[in-house]
């Protein structure tokens, strides 16, 4: 019995990014990742490879089609650990349509406020006029004119 549970789980649960078939992938994101293996092909030979979640289809923009994130938080380099993210967060790469826009962040997610989907960013304390740990968000909506919306943190 505990076969059967294990097989099922196995093939119910989603193929691993690193063995994702990157033909499908968009260009503009495509060449976002030969730029990630190349940098780390450029620090001692290192080997890259695109881990768990690098790349995920969600509506960023509330049409009800996947648009695509390329997060560089699920990129690994195998002579550089710090290569592609800091103490700032690591680079997500959003693409609505043909528009690509990036960002640096501490992790994201989208949520749905009435009829508008919204990305919501973890930033930088220092981006809110903290320190590092303090928590700071910032809130972005796809706009009619195509681009993110967002007011900028304010000390008041």
């Amino acid at each position: 019995m505990k076969r059967i549970i294990s097989i099922a789980a196995l093939i119910t649960l989603p193929l691993a990014v690193n063995a994702l078939d990157l033909t499908g992938l968009p260009a503009a994101l495509a060449e976002k990742v030969t730029l990630a293996r190349q940098a780390c092909a450029n620090v001692e030979n290192g080997e890259f490879a695109l881990e768990w979640g690098a790349v995920t289809r969600t509506d960023l923009d509330g049409d009800l089609s996947p648009d695509w994130v390329l997060d560089e938080s699920a990129y690994s380099c195998s002579t550089a650990v710090s290569l592609f993210c800091s103490t700032g967060g690591c680079m997500s790469h959003f693409l609505v349509g043909d528009v690509l826009t990036s960002f640096r962040n501490q992790g994201w997610t989208v949520l749905t406020f009435g009829r508008n989907r919204v990305l919501l960013t973890r930033v930088h304390g220092s981006d809110c006029g903290g320190n590092s740990p303090a928590p700071c968000f910032i809130a972005r909506a796809w706009s009619d004119a195509k681009v993110w919306q967002s007011v900028e943190a304010r000390t008041e």
